[in-house]
């Protein structure tokens, strides 16, 4: 004799518990991204508001309507130019520390011996001050947008190289063993387990390379550069036009958030593919 027991779905204000759930996170979303905007609004009103009633010096602090003022005063084609220097020393500096930082870190789970020698080097080279080489890159790659790209990648690859391989080491050994058990190569414990149990911690990775990728550009750009959004900086500090520093520090917010809004969507990609199959 079959017993058949049904669980009553309890309704919610006419809502199944799952219905109440996804509306649940849908509204939390919305609060969260009108509480983001609604910081930024009054942030800015508070900034325009501060400098019109004289409780800063608009001229030392700027505002927004001096800096909206400072972007229409340029020409589109020159400011464009100096974004298009900014981002393409940013973005090929980006990804060239992500690809042969983590090709590195490959090398060095691959080869126990090269790891335990190379260790410490690369304990010294993560605390050394990327910009005390500024002079001797620029000597060795000549001044220009060579020199702003090896800085970037200074700044990003020793983090990149640490934080995959942290990565791969922790890794379940007995998976590993039971891989080796069955013959399994060395590349392939790699392809089949590796890289696939870690794909979060590698986007992981290009979120925190996007920051320090922005901060090596800008930085190279502070040592020599003749155009790009870090000549601009430098040369409103020079003549003392706040507007132009400002300006340019703002643009500068808007191209990193727009970088890692690109990242977050390629996490967003793989949250599907290896999270919910």
């Amino acid at each position: 004799m079959k017993i058949k027991s049904k669980l009553p779905c309890r309704m919610t204000n006419g809502k199944t518990p799952r219905q109440a759930y996804l509306a649940k996170r849908r509204n939390d979303k919305i609060l969260v991204l009108t509480l983001q905007i609604g910081i930024l609004a009054a942030f800015i009103g508070l900034w325009e508001l501060a400098a019109t009633l004289g409780w800063i010096d608009s001229f030392i602090m700027s505002c927004p309507s001096r800096i909206v003022k400072t972007l229409s005063s340029f020409a589109a084609a020159e400011i464009f130019k100096h974004i298009g220097y900014t981002l393409l020393e940013c973005v090929i500096g980006f990804i060239i520390a992500s690809g042969l930082g983590t090709l590195i870190a490959v090398l060095l789970w691959r080869f126990t011996k090269l790891r335990r020698v190379s260790e410490p080097y690369i304990i010294v080279l993560n605390a050394l001050p990327k910009i005390a080489l500024g002079p001797i890159i620029i000597i060795w790659v000549g001044a220009g947008m060579q020199a702003i790209t090896v800085m970037t990648v200074l700044i990003c690859i020793i983090v990149t190289i640490i934080s995959v391989l942290n990565a791969f080491m922790t890794v379940d050994p007995g998976k590993i063993l039971l891989l080796r058990s069955m013959g399994a190569t060395k590349l392939q414990i790699l392809t089949k387990l590796i890289l696939p149990a870690n794909i979060p911690a590698l986007v992981n990775m290009l979120k925190i390379n996007v920051g320090l990728a922005w901060v090596g550009t800008i930085m190279g750009e502070y040592l020599v550069s003749t155009a790009g959004l870090g000549y601009l900086i430098i040369y409103g500090s020079q003549v003392f036009k706040m507007d132009l520093v400002m300006s340019s520090t703002v643009i500068l917010c808007i191209l990193a958030a727009a970088m890692y809004l690109a990242v977050a969507g390629v996490e967003k990609l793989t949250k599907k593919r290896y999270m919910t199959d």
